[in-house]
């Protein structure tokens, strides 16, 4: 089978478009006839080296997928002919992925599996971040950093699901257009974004959302309401923020480390009973990603690059057999 190959930590432009064997499944897991992967910014670290999950080289890269199972090991839980999604960490740019039960579930017969491959890391994320480690409630306000991108866009599809007041902040008129296609009526530009989040919500706001770090952090507490939260995701902007933490004392608020991965490994029934949490609102196409580009597999290197370059609005992912 054809796959995309990490043999050098040397970024996007060096990953290969090879053949390798395919795998078989073992106990409680699935092969799965890949339809389409998603692509996410793990794997332009993880092509540098720079993710904080090492894998040793050579590895096939790809993070999540979406597909037909084909094959099932003893004890799995699934069927040949079920549609799925998986989230496995590595192997899902390739025509086959052997995942675990245990990061597999069911797709929806609604939902394409074009939408599905752009869902499972960001909407669980999500879900992770405004209801399990900020217990969000209806009619509480969110702002969201990074909002035309692929995770940023899933926490205001979630937020707007679950009755939240959203702001969607962006650093482009086109990417603002972009995120009113996903439902957002608060968008307001990175340049200036408190103000304008205040003009909105003038006692600030009960949760930020970001992924993105670097020199909007010290605004994000600023526009925070008292006893408002700051829920940390990542550092897309490439520097990772400090605080003092009088600012935090002084206006009863905090700042959480929302890490999905650290949360679910080892807890087997964790991905199962979040895709329960969001099952309704992804049947109902509440938290279909808006696809910014579709690749072929033989141009995963291309996809990379783009997700790099930080220009992406929505969700880029891979055709490998199509639905």
């Amino acid at each position: 089978m054809k796959a995309i190959r990490v043999t050098a930590l040397t970024g996007p432009d060096d990953v290969e478009h090879l053949d390798v064997e395919r795998p078989s499944p073992g106990p409680g897991q699935v092969l799965i006839k890949v339809a389409y992967a998603g692509v996410t910014f793990p794997e332009v670290l993880q092509t540098r080296g720079m993710y904080q999950i090492k894998h040793d080289l050579p590895f096939t890269l790809g993070s999540e997928a979406s597909g037909v199972v084909a094959e099932v090991g003893p004890d799995s839980r699934y069927s040949v002919g079920d549609r799925v999604a998986a989230i496995t960490g590595k192997g899902t740019f390739a025509e086959y992925l052997v995942a675990g039960d245990e990061a597999t579930v069911k797709v929806p017969d609604s939902v394409s599996l074009a939408d599905a491959a752009g869902m499972p890391m960001n909407v669980l994320t999500a879900d992770f971040a405004l209801r399990v480690r900020a217990n969000a409630q209806p009619g509480q306000s969110l702002l969201v950093h990074g909002a035309a991108g692929g995770l940023g866009s899933a926490a205001v599809q979630l937020g707007l699901a679950m009755g939240l007041e959203v702001i969607a902040v962006v650093s482009t008129q086109a990417k603002a257009e972009a995120v009113r296609e996903i439902g957002a009526t608060h968008v307001v530009l990175a340049d200036g974004f408190k103000d304008a989040a205040k003009e909105i919500c003038p006692g600030g706001v009960d949760f930020v959302f970001d992924p993105v770090g670097g020199d909007r952090f010290t605004d994000s507490t600023r526009v925070l309401a008292p006893f408002g939260r700051l829920l940390v995701l990542g550092f897309t902007a490439g520097e990772i923020p400090s605080i003092k933490v009088n600012r935090l004392l002084l206006k009863n608020i905090s700042v959480d480390g929302v890490a999905w991965g650290a949360a679910a490994w080892g807890h087997p029934n964790f991905i199962h009973e979040q895709w329960d949490a969001v099952l309704g609102h992804v049947a109902a196409g509440d938290l279909n990603p808006r696809i910014h580009a579709n690749y072929p597999l033989a141009e995963a290197s291309s996809a990379i690059r783009e997700l790099d370059g930080r220009s992406v609005m929505g969700k880029v992912v891979l055709e490998v057999a199509g639905e």
